[in-house]
């Protein structure tokens, strides 16, 4: 195993990935959830794939995610290495920029590795901006 580095903490947060579209919200005051059960990305200090599942649930204001736009972006994950606590904030960054939503919360749930399993949740807009 190598040793950790600042560029292993860093790794895959400003990488390009592909663009998330939207289409014009025609309704009020709903909650959307899109459950992704198949995500994967890779750990940037070891090389192994991480699995897991991302929940995104968030109330759109002018704007919803375009579904097939999400897919391709979070397949692009697939051969990134990030840490998986660092996919979930950088997907929620992500979103929040595309849709602007009212509000907005990606949980990651990812599968058991080395004994331990671990959840992540991240809030749009965060507890200090509002």
């Amino acid at each position: 195993m190598t040793e950790y580095t600042k560029s292993h903490a860093r790794s895959g947060i400003d990488t390009p990935l592909p663009q998330i579209e939207c289409f014009e919200n025609q309704f009020k005051n709903y909650e959307i959830t899109i459950s992704i059960p198949e995500f994967t990305s890779v750990c940037p200090r070891t090389g192994q794939p991480d699995f897991g599942t991302i929940i995104i649930r968030y109330i759109p204001n002018k704007w919803c995610v375009e579904l097939k736009s999400l897919k391709m972006y979070i397949f692009s994950y697939r051969n990134l290495g990030i840490f998986y606590e660092n996919a979930v904030n950088r997907i929620l960054r992500d979103f929040a920029k595309a849709t602007k939503p009212v509000r907005a919360t990606v949980i990651g749930e990812f599968n058991v590795r080395g004994g331990m399993k671990s959840t992540i949740e991240a809030t749009y807009p965060s507890k200090k901006d509002k």
